[in-house]
Order: structure tokens, then C-alpha cells, then sequence
């Protein structure tokens, strides 16, 4: 009889689930493979990052130069060295040419975001303290998150929000520990302008990302580092003539200078390559919670490299942080987006996505279905 059938385990589990099966389901839930996975892809950014910002502290600090611009055009080369090259040879309607026909102004307008993002950042450290720069930039998070709602239609859940507001307590915890360290110390000139500057270049930041994101998964990742490649070269050799001309020349060359000079451009290329694949599986927002940790290994090399003084706060932040961005992973952002645009046409450029939205769109029957 049907009334007689036996109930499946998940019924007796769910039935006298107690603390521990509570908390093995979680365990369940949160350590997969995917979710490891999108971890150790963020870390893989997060020491990108870390090594760009040791290699610049160490080459202001020993060799007292300060070329932000210089470094970031390094990078804007390499990147239109390659894969502006891969779109130049490419035929039909992902070549170069058609793309700079019919796109080349909206180009041109994440050429800039990208470019001075990266150079308002950096500034502001002459202006305002280390604590005020990791703090502030947090700011653009929040923006990152209200421009996915509105342009890419990711509909976020509570525990997202919740496990945002968990990154950010970290955040706070690692510049608590800074403040006990005595890292704060290095005020510039004028604290209100490097504070705004560190809100202008994380705003364009999350402009930057959201394009990125729109990008890679609607049409080629190619696409979007060679655009970006041959429009950041171009808008950052222009800067770079007019803001850094007396710093280049003041520069005393030798081959230590060089190699951190290679070092920051190879961590720099390797960060601009792999982040458009890492927020293919995931998001932006996500890649951003998840590289919060970079300012922690740059401590960790500090120590070392620097004098830093170590505390067991950086520990806790480290931790915090962690916990929070695997909770912001453990579950997937909803989508509002049209019916109509949830399948992107497989034309030359897009379809390496197609089978990526197929398979969303099949998990999310399947999930209803159940």
C-alpha cells in the first residue's frame, strides 16, 4: 500500500536532526568541491595582489620610486602584446576591427575606469593613512552589489547581505589589528583627499568589474582583456607622459629595480587573466569578498620584507573573512533577468558560455522540479 511505504532517510534525518546533524548537513552544504574551488581561485587572486602591492612597497621604500602609472602601462602592454593580438587575427563578427566599429566609445569608457581605478587607489596612499585606505575601500562592494542588481539582474538573498556584513567585520578586525600594530601612523598631507580618492577609484572599480563580468560571460574573455588592452595602453602611455615624466627620469636604474619592475607586470598580467575566469564561474562580487584577504598576505611578506609587527588579530581577521565569503558561496545568487536573454546567441564569440548558461538554466528545472 502507499500508506505503508517506508519513509527515505532524509525524513528520519530531518525528524530528530539534533545539534550535530545540523551542523554535519551545513558541513554538507558548504564544503564542496565547487565552493573549494571558487576558494582557492580567490586566494590565487589574492596573492596577485600581494604581490604587486609588495613589490611596489618595496620599490618606494628602497629605491624611492613611486610609478604607479609606469607599472600599470608595463601591464597594459603585455596584455595588448597578446590578447589584443589574438583579436586582431580573429575573422566574422569577433574580429578586432567589428569591434572597435560598433563598440569602440563604450571601450573607451571602461578603458578609463579600469586605468584610473588603479591610479586613485594608489594615489591616495600619499594622502591618507593604510587604515583609511582599507577601510574606505570596502565602499565599493556595496556599489559592486547595486550594479549587478540594476545591469546584470543578480537578485541577492539574506544570506548574502549576511555574509557581506561578515567579510566587512573582517576588514574591520584586520585595521583594528593594524591600529594595535602602529601601521596607521603614515598620515599624508591631506586626509580628506586621499579619502575621497580611495571612494572615486573603488566606485570606478566596481564599474570596471561589473563590465568585466557582463562581458566574459555574454561574449569572450578574450574580448575584454584585449579591448582592455589596447585601450588601457593607449589612455595610461598618455598619462603617463604627463604625471610621471619627472619621476621616470629620476629613476637610478639597476637590475634589482628591473626585476621588481617584471615582478609587479607578471602579477599584474597574471591577476588580469585569470580574474575574468574566476568570476565566469562565480561573480564579481564574490571575487571581490574573496580577495579582501590580500591586504593579510601582504602582511605576512611584511614581516619579513618590512619590520611589521605581528598580532593574532590578523589571524582572526584572516578567519572571519574566509567564513564569510565561503558563506556568500555556499548559495546562489537568483537571477531577474528576461527569459528571452538568459540563452545568449551562439555566435563566434559567445558560444564558449552557452553550454555555462545551459547548465544553469537545466539546474534551476531540475531544482524546481524538486
Amino acid at each position: 500500500m502507499a500508506g505503508a511505504a517506508r519513509p527515505g532517510p532524509g525524513a528520519a534525518v530531518g525528524a530528530g536532526m539534533g545539534p550535530g546533524g545540523l551542523l554535519l548537513g551545513l558541513s554538507h552544504k558548504v564544503f564542496t568541491w565547487n565552493i573549494l574551488k571558487t576558494v582557492a581561485l580567490g586566494q590565487m587572486l589574492s596573492l596577485c595582489i600581494c604581490g604587486t602591492a609588495v613589490t611596489s612597497q618595496y620599490l618606494a621604500d628602497k629605491y624611492k620610486v613611486n610609478t604607479p602609472m609606469l607599472q600599470s602601462f608595463i601591464n597594459y602592454c603585455l596584455m595588448f602584446l597578446i590578447y589584443t593580438s589574438m583579436l586582431a587575427f580573429r575573422t566574422g563578427s569577433g574580429s578586432l576591427w567589428l569591434i572597435l566599429k560598433q563598440k569602440w566609445w563604450k571601450y573607451i569608457l571602461l578603458g578609463l575606469a579600469d586605468v584610473e581605478a588603479n591610479y586613485l587607489i594608489v594615489r591616495a596612499y600619499q594622502y591618507t593613512t593604510l587604515t583609511s585606505v582599507q577601510l574606505l575601500d570596502c565602499f565599493g562592494i556595496p556599489v559592486l552589489m547595486a550594479l549587478s542588481w540594476f545591469i546584470l539582474y543578480a537578485r541577492y538573498r539574506v544570506i548574502h547581505f549576511i555574509a557581506v556584513a561578515v567579510c566587512l567585520l573582517g576588514v574591520g578586525t584586520m585595521v583594528g589589528a593594524d591600529i594595535l600594530a602602529g601601521r596607521e601612523d603614515n598620515s599624508g598631507s591631506d586626509v580628506l583627499i586621499g579619502d575621497v580618492l580611495v571612494l572615486l577609484g573603488a566606485s570606478l572599480y566596481a564599474i570596471s568589474n561589473v563590465c568585466e563580468e557582463y562581458i566574459v560571460k555574454k561574449l569572450s574573455r578574450e574580448e575584454f582583456l584585449g579591448m582592455v588592452g589596447l585601450v588601457g595602453t593607449i589612455i595610461s602611455g598618455l598619462q603617463l607622459l604627463i604625471v610621471e615624466y619627472k619621476d621616470i627620469t629620476n629613476i637610478q636604474w639597476n637590475w634589482k629595480v628591473v626585476l621588481l619592475f617584471v615582478a609587479f607586470a607578471l602579477c599584474m598580467f597574471c591577476l588580469y587573466s585569470f580574474m575574468p575566469i574566476v568570476i565566469k564561474v562565480t561573480s564579481a562580487t564574490s571575487v571581490n569578498l574573496g580577495i579582501l584577504t590580500a591586504d593579510l598576505y601582504s602582511l605576512f611578506f611584511g614581516l619579513f620584507l618590512f619590520g611589521y609587527k605581528f598580532s593574532g588579530l590578523y589571524i582572526l581577521s584572516f578567519t572571519i573573512i574566509m567564513v564569510g565569503f565561503i558563506l556568500y558561496c555556499s548559495t546562489p545568487t537568483g537571477s531577474a533577468e528576461p527569459a528571452t536573454s538568459r540563452v545568449p546567441q551562439p555566435t563566434s564569440i559567445g558560444i564558449d558560455n552557452l553550454g555555462l548558461k545551459m547548465e544553469e538554466n537545466s539546474s534551476e528545472v531540475t531544482s524546481a522540479a524538486l
